[in-house]
């Protein structure tokens, strides 16, 4: 099956237009769609350390879009250096994974409407008094910052709070979010940026030894992404657009924002 298109003909493409017009999501019969992301990034996707199973936001959200739009979602996993390029080869149907939506990225992929909207904030050890703002971490000379390469922390880290160098020494990479905000507990760095949703989580749950310091540093919008010309694209719009009217979002972000305590 081509993965890059779900429907065939052009009278499924003008039904399908048509329903989403009158307000009534697209019927997709059942058809099954692979979805990547890298259980990496709680609360938004991560493995449950309870349980062993792949939770959080974005897998309900999905969920619940698979359920209204009726296909069956099947779930894979892959490093965040592997995804974009392998949703735009085709690899997957959906790729989920707190992506920021960007113009660069937009060259590769197409982008869902914003499911969330967040802003970077810097989470750092909780009795660290040596900076408390991105203007006293720059200024620290030795201060190290944690981030995986090509992300909007990773370009925040660089060119909002550091000098531009994208090789500058005080950055340093790791392959996933946990790994740095673990080195972060050890002292292996000294901050890590984060949106402010998933570093509030981890601030609560870490009982003070985590806290978030200063304002944020901007926001993002984040979307879901497929191969150039799915036809998937508009369908997932509209359910965005439903789970956002009836309040199934809002909902969702008082379960993993508010209620959930990570870890535990």
């Amino acid at each position: 099956m081509n993965l890059k298109s779900l429907f065939s003909g052009t009278l499924a493409l003008v039904l399908m237009s048509f329903a989403v017009q009158a307000g009534d999501l697209p019927d997709f019969g059942g058809k099954t769609v692979t979805v990547v992301t890298e259980n990496a990034y709680p609360p938004l996707q991560f493995i449950d350390p309870n349980s062993g199973h792949a939770i959080g936001w974005e897998y309900d959200a999905m969920n619940e879009i698979a359920k209204r739009l009726n296909f069956k979602p099947v779930y894979q996993n892959t490093s965040w250096d592997a995804m974009i390029q392998a949703v735009a080869d085709g690899q997957y149907h959906i790729g989920m994974n707190g992506i920021t939506i960007r113009d660069d990225r937009k060259e590769k992929v197409d982008f869902s409407d914003p499911y969330m909207r967040s802003e970077v904030f810097m989470l750092v050890r909780g009795d660290e008094d040596r900076f408390n703002d991105a203007k006293s971490f720059a200024a620290l000379a030795d201060g190290l910052v944690g981030a995986q390469a090509g992300t909007t922390p990773f370009y925040v880290a660089v060119h909002d709070v550091l000098d531009g160098n994208e090789q500058n020494p005080r950055i340093k990479l790791f392959e996933t979010f946990g790994a740095s905000v673990q080195a972060l507990k050890t002292g292996d760095v000294d901050v890590v940026l984060t949106d402010g949703t998933a570093g509030k989580g981890y601030a609560e749950a870490s009982e003070g030894a985590l806290k978030l310091v200063g304002g944020p540093l901007g926001a993002e919008d984040f979307g879901f992404i497929f191969p150039k010309g799915s036809d998937l694209v508009v369908p997932v719009n509209a359910a965005i657009k439903a789970l956002k009217e009836d309040g199934t979002f809002d909902t969702l972000n008082k379960k993993w924002f508010l209620d959930y305590k990570l870890g535990g």
